[in-house]
C-alpha cells in the first residue's frame, strides 16, 4: 500500500511539474509576448513565483518518493537472495531526475531572484534578460522531462 501511495505521489508531482512547464512554455509565453515589458514582467513574475513554489514541493516529492521506491525494490531483491541491478529505464529516470531538480534549483534560487530584483527596481531590460534565461533552462528541463517519460513508458531494459 505504501509503495502504491508513493508511486501515486511521484506521478502526480511529475504531472504538475511537466504539465506546468508545457503550459508556461507553449501557451502562456506566446500569449503574453505582446504585452508591454513592465506588464509582462510583473505578470510572469507573479505566475512563476506561484508555479515555482508548487514545483519546489513537486520536485522534492518526486526525488524523495523515487529514492524510497528504488531503495525498497533493491532491499526486497537483496533480502530474497537476489542481486539488484537497476534497469536502464530507472537509471535514465534517476540521472535525468536529479539533473532536473538541480536545474530547477538554479532557476528558482538564482535566475528567479534576478527577475525579482529587476521587477522590484523596474529594471525592465534586466528583467527581460532574466526571464529569457529562465525560459531557456525551462526548455532544457522540459526536454529532459519528456525523455524521463519516454524512458518510463518504453520500459527500456539493459
Amino acid at each position: 500500500m505504501i509503495y502504491a501511495t508513493l508511486k501515486t505521489i511521484h506521478v502526480l508531482s511529475i504531472v504538475v511539474w511537466i504539465g506546468g512547464m508545457v503550459f508556461a512554455h507553449l501557451f502562456l509565453k506566446p500569449a503574453v509576448a505582446q504585452l508591454e515589458a513592465p506588464v509582462r514582467l510583473k505578470l510572469m513574475h507573479d505566475i512563476l513565483g506561484r508555479f515555482f513554489r508548487a514545483v519546489l514541493v513537486a520536485s522534492l516529492l518526486t526525488l524523495a518518493s523515487g529514492i524510497w521506491m528504488l531503495g525498497r525494490v533493491a532491499k526486497q531483491v537483496v533480502q530474497s537472495g537476489g542481486s539488484f541491478e537497476m534497469p536502464l529505464a530507472w537509471t535514465v529516470m534517476a540521472v535525468l531526475g536529479v539533473a532536473m531538480v538541480a536545474i530547477f534549483m538554479h532557476i528558482r534560487f538564482v535566475l528567479f531572484k534576478r527577475l525579482s530584483r529587476a521587477v522590484a527596481t523596474s529594471e525592465w531590460t534586466a528583467g527581460g534578460a532574466a526571464l529569457m534565461q529562465i525560459r531557456r533552462w525551462v526548455s532544457v528541463n522540459l526536454g529532459m522531462g519528456v525523455l524521463v517519460l519516454v524512458a518510463a513508458l518504453m520500459r527500456w531494459t539493459t
